[in-house]
């Protein structure tokens, strides 16, 4: 198992993170089997899409619709309701498949990991699985 830190300039950020994980996985013994990647906080999310700047700009806005800056009780805590709220709605962990020691993504297809509280430093655990 190893750990991807990611330091996020902005409160809500995508950050694709295909390249990283790809790197982790040529280095490893495992040439084919699944890949387990795992956000370890409750205000970020893992995604896979296109890396498109439209699209990104499409999804941010959608979460910022379903769940707009409100007065959450949440937020007497320390003022991030919305960033939980958002995380509730994506995911906290991907499983994909592994060939030849790389992510087997379709062509358009990118790993991302999703800030929803930021600026802060995170990790992301990856691990690599053979699949006999």
């Amino acid at each position: 198992m190893e750990t991807i830190k990611i330091q996020s300039d902005e409160r809500i950020q995508f950050i694709d993170i295909t390249d990283r994980i790809n790197k982790i996985l040529e280095r490893s013994e495992i040439r084919d089997g699944i890949v387990v990647i795992f956000t370890k906080h409750t205000t970020t999310a893992l995604m896979i899409n296109e890396n498109e700047a439209g699209l990104i700009e499409d999804v941010r806005n959608c979460l910022e619709r379903l769940v707009p800056n409100l007065n959450y009780s949440h937020d007497r805590v320390d003022n991030n309701a919305d960033a939980h709220l958002r995380a509730i709605l994506l995911q906290t962990s991907l499983v994909v498949p592994v060939r030849n020691s790389r992510l087997d993504l379709g062509t358009w297809q990118r790993v991302f990991f999703i800030e929803l509280d930021g600026p802060r430093m995170r990790n992301v655990l990856i691990s690599n699985i053979r699949i006999e």
